[in-house]
């Protein structure tokens, strides 16, 4: 033979030259697949276990395993945690001043702010009296001196009431604060 016809692999004996077989070489192939499971990790043997077909269940999907497990554990601490504080009202956007659930709103209309208060009597004894009440922009510029408006309402014994007042600040966000002759409330309003 040639040099331009040498194989790379010739001297390895890797195939036949020119693709010729022999008929009497047969390639025999065995696979044993308990021989080769008994071999494989514990891993590996589990996932080829043959188990039962379990029915279809919500619950049972949800702590399948250990990452869904606690996923789903914390999605119903989370839920817990939200329905506490909403119970103690943190998310509430209301306030109470000596008993009395004041919900307080704002609507912008022309140039000035109408705020809604609406009081709820939540216990006996609650405070009933005059309330003084304060508002102003929450940041007030020292140089720009922005009067501070004041009003006084009379809360009664009945269990609802609503007041409306005007205010003359055409401002997003306004500064609310309400004094009986007990307590002391702040609140923030965005007027809508």
């Amino acid at each position: 033979m040639s040099d331009d016809k040498i194989r790379p692999n010739a001297n390895y004996n890797l195939s036949r030259p020119d693709g010729k077989k022999e008929d009497n070489e047969s390639v025999t192939f065995y696979y044993n697949r308990e021989r080769r499971l008994a071999s494989a990790p514990k891993e590996v043997q589990d996932m080829y276990k043959e188990s039962k077909q379990s029915r279809f269940g919500l619950f049972s999907v949800l702590v399948a395993d250990k990452p869904r497990r606690f996923l789903f554990l914390m999605i119903v601490l989370l839920c817990a945690v939200i329905i506490i504080f909403s119970r103690m009202g943190f998310f509430d956007a209301n306030t109470t001043l000596d008993g009395n659930k004041l919900e307080i709103t704002g609507r912008l209309f022309e140039e000035n702010t109408i705020v809604f208060i609406k009081k709820t009597i939540t216990k006996t004894g609650a405070y009933t009296g005059n309330v003084d009440i304060a508002v102003s922009v929450p940041f007030i510029n020292i140089e720009d001196e922005t009067p501070i408006f004041s009003h006084r309402v009379y809360f009664t014994m009945e269990k609802e009431e609503m007041y409306r007042f005007a205010v003359p600040y055409n401002e997003p966000e306004l500064l609310i604060v309400l004094q009986s002759d007990k307590s002391e409330v702040q609140y923030k309003i965005k007027a809508e």
